[in-house]
């Protein structure tokens, strides 16, 4: 079968397209051929050995698949030959998914409704978990919210989410005029040019010199420490970017001066079995239905990996990206 093979750490040429054997599902397990394969910005990082774990080469990136369940392992009899289903590989602390099939535990496979496309799918996991949790965690309702990277597959959905959770106030960070509008066209109130410097202070014009009470940070770097400055006395900055965290002492001890909150956020180890399927079911039948918008920002075949992962480095794009496979 064909793949996407990284063999060494690098820019994006370094992705090869390999043929490769096809996996047997093993015990308990079972064969999803994949039909969409998203892609997610550490993916770009752990390419190029900067993300906070280091993975054994070589090896077949991707943590999320859509796809149709197409053999049973050894003692598995369901999902039925044929289902439509998610493949949380992140959940289960394997990779694979930038390939014509994987093998799973046939127990953690999702059923995806017939009205929601491969694609759409595939841009639940990962980001749709991710801002569903972001929202649990530090709850929106009646509060004024910086939600960065807004037009992108986290907080596009996020600001959805933010909305229907009962944010009172959401502003938009996003460095084009077209990203910022789309997100306004979501559920955001106003956008915030996040490509000029002094963001911080329109932010506070915009909540009449307060800030924000929560921002949401998914971008990290220096986007975190300017986030400070947009954020209120006594609120709260919930740190997404793992891996990009650069507060230094005088940043923290600012932050402990104006009684604010610094909020880890990691989506590993807030998921469970029961629950992530429970999750994934709540996020494919809102979507389904409508209530739920997905962006799609772009698909590309197996082979055309690497121009996916420029465009995402790029920062140019939109919502989510995905490989279209079959």
């Amino acid at each position: 079968m064909q793949a996407v093979q990284l063999s060494r750490f690098g820019g994006p040429d370094v992705l090869e397209p390999v043929e490769i054997p096809a996996p047997v599902p093993g015990p308990g397990e079972a064969l999803v051929r994949v039909r969409a394969a998203g892609l997610n910005f550490f993916e770009t990082l752990l390419r190029a050995g900067l993300y906070a774990a280091t993975p054994a080469l070589p090896m077949v990136p991707g943590v999320e698949v859509a796809g149709t369940l197409e053999a049973h392992g050894p003692d598995v009899t369901a999902p039925a030959i044929g289902t439509r289903v998610a493949v949380p590989l992140f959940a289960l602390g394997r990779a694979g998914g930038y390939a014509e099939a994987v093998a799973a535990e046939a127990a953690a496979l999702v059923p995806i409704p017939d009205a929601l496309g491969f694609e759409d799918a595939a841009a639940l996991m990962v980001q749709g978990l991710t801002a569903l949790h972001l929202v649990r965690r530090s709850p929106p309702d009646g509060r004024t919210l910086l939600v960065h990277a807004a037009a992108g597959g986290v907080g596009s959905l996020l600001v959805q989410l933010a909305r229907q959770a009962g944010a009172r106030r959401i502003l938009a960070g996003a460095g084009t005029p077209e990203k910022r509008d789309l997100a306004v066209a979501l559920g955001a109130d106003v956008g915030i040019d996040t490509g000029d410097a002094a963001w911080p202070g329109r932010v506070r014009a915009e909540t009449e010199g307060r800030g924000a009470d929560i921002v949401y940070d998914t971008v990290g770097g220096e986007t975190t420490r300017a986030g400070l400055e947009a954020l209120a006395p006594g609120g709260e900055l919930v740190f997404a970017a793992l891996g990009r965290f650069a507060l230094d002492r005088a940043a923290l001890d600012g932050l402990i001066a104006r009684n604010q909150a610094l909020r880890g956020f990691a989506l590993l180890p807030l998921l469970s079995p029961g629950g992530l399927a429970c999750d994934l079911a709540l996020l494919f039948d809102r979507a389904a239905r409508g209530e739920l918008r997905v962006l799609r920002g772009g698909h590309y075949p197996l082979d055309r990996a690497a121009e996916a992962h420029r465009a995402l480095e790029s920062r140019s794009t939109v919502g989510k990206l995905v490989l279209a496979v079959g």
